[in-house]
């Protein structure tokens, strides 16, 4: 039997009644759009596009020694190929999302992946070390747009109270490129020469592009879209603390995922082959992740967000334990991966929030986890380089998830305050 049709006040959760009417509106009466061939295959070219870029984002991290050999320069100085590519996630975010505020959405997407496969088909063919580094960072521009949007659009496709285990299956693919893609390019790069890995990746993207054309319908801005509408993201406290709790909370998984390789050889004394199948288990945990927040966030939004926090805090604190003893650990990074996979609800709360700057909100939000990503590498590494151990990474984690409750608490007051 098929559940009876709601109104849209009908799906008006507890926690989005004290928001102003423009903010609840652009959250609740979002508009249904039927995709032209389903809306499985629609999520599927969505996802597809996660899954080319999550690859390309984390296999760059398992080539660099060629890479490095390749280019004739120091493994320290192929990792400024990762920091570039960051730098581009950061600053493309805001800046695409900006300046083609106005473009409808589906088209938009195109014109991303397209973009993506330009940036890494750059990277494939070059082969100085100066024209590799801008080809990454031309790779990041459209990461933080592409994911934003992409949520945006799955949402779009089906009713309100189904969104957040929409956008979960759309960032399934960058799940599934942590246990398939990223094994597959490193082995490919290895095989091949590392620009075989970033060819792949292009041409993925251009796949993704024709797929999202056929099976994605036209996604329409808003009638207020505008460069102007969309800074005004940036005005409103509830998106700027949601931003933070990203930036900050995110940042405990970055902590010990940075450093989760060295900590496998050294301290379980795992091979060093053996290390990419128990980095598969992060993957495996953050598609089990993914699934399950999409599912609780439709239901529970803010006890979502405290508990994926308070699950990866108590998680880190037990991988410091855990650590010398092969099967924990084993049973822990599938644990870290299932308490990274957090975006389904912060996306969710974001549109909650955002009110007609949702294209912006959204991206921004992916910026914030490259700047989790980079505060937390560079934590762990202070406490490492201090000599603490490659196990005090967990205690950093811990505390940056915790700081990131602290910080939804604070935000979750103001705005009952504000009801």
């Amino acid at each position: 039997m098929s559940a009876p049709v709601e109104s849209p006040l009908s799906t008006i959760r507890p926690e989005t009644s004290g928001l102003d009417t423009a903010s609840r509106d652009a959250a609740i009466t979002a508009p249904l759009v039927e995709p032209p061939h389903g809306l499985a295959l629609a999520e599927l070219s969505l996802a597809l596009g996660g899954f080319a870029i999550g690859t390309a984002e984390f296999a760059a991290m398992g080539i660099l020694p060629e890479m490095a050999g390749d280019l004739h320069v120091s493994i320290p100085q192929a990792g400024h190929m990762i920091s570039a590519y960051a730098a581009g996630v950061v600053v493309g975010a805001p800046l695409i999302t900006v300046a083609l505020a106005k473009m409808p959405r589906r088209a938009l997407l195109i014109v991303l992946m397209l973009l993506y496969a330009m940036g890494n088909g750059a990277t494939a063919i070059f082969h100085s070390y100066t024209l590799t580094l801008a080809s990454r960072f031309v790779a990041g521009l459209p990461h933080g747009a592409y994911f934003g949007l992409a949520a945006l659009a799955a949402a779009a496709l089906v009713p309100p109270h189904k969104r957040g285990a929409a956008i979960g299956k759309v960032m399934l693919g960058l799940s599934v490129a942590n246990v398939i893609g990223v094994p597959a390019a490193t082995w490919l790069g290895q095989a091949l020469g590392w620009q075989a890995c970033f060819a792949a990746v292009a041409l993925i993207a251009l796949a993704t592009a024709g797929m999202i054309a056929w099976s994605v319908p036209r996604l329409p801005t808003s009638g207020k879209a505008s460069p102007l509408t969309e800074l005004g993201a940036l005005g409103r406290p509830q998106v700027l603390l949601t931003l933070l709790a990203s930036a900050v909370g995110f940042g405990g998984i970055f902590s010990v995922y940075s450093y989760v390789a060295s900590t496998l050889t050294q301290v379980t004394q795992i091979a060093r082959y053996h290390v990419p199948l128990a980095l598969a288990l992060i993957g495996l945990g953050m598609i089990v992740g993914n699934v399950a927040c999409g599912w609780l966030a439709d239901r529970w939004l803010k006890r979502t967000m405290l508990g994926m926090y308070a699950f990866a805090a108590v998680v880190l604190l037990v991988f410091v334990v855990a650590a010398p003893h092969l099967w924990a650990m084993l049973a822990i990074l599938f644990c870290v991966g299932a308490g990274s996979a957090c975006t389904p609800a912060f996306q969710s709360r974001l549109m909650d929030v955002a009110g007609d700057a949702q294209s912006l909100a959204a991206a921004l939000n992916h910026s914030a986890f490259n700047i989790a990503n980079a505060v937390g590498a560079w934590l762990g590494g202070l406490v490492i380089a201090a000599g603490f151990g490659w196990v005090a990474t967990g205690w950093v984690g811990a505390i940056l998830a915790a700081l990131g409750i602290g910080v939804l608490l604070i935000s979750f007051g103001l705005e009952r305050r504000a009801a």
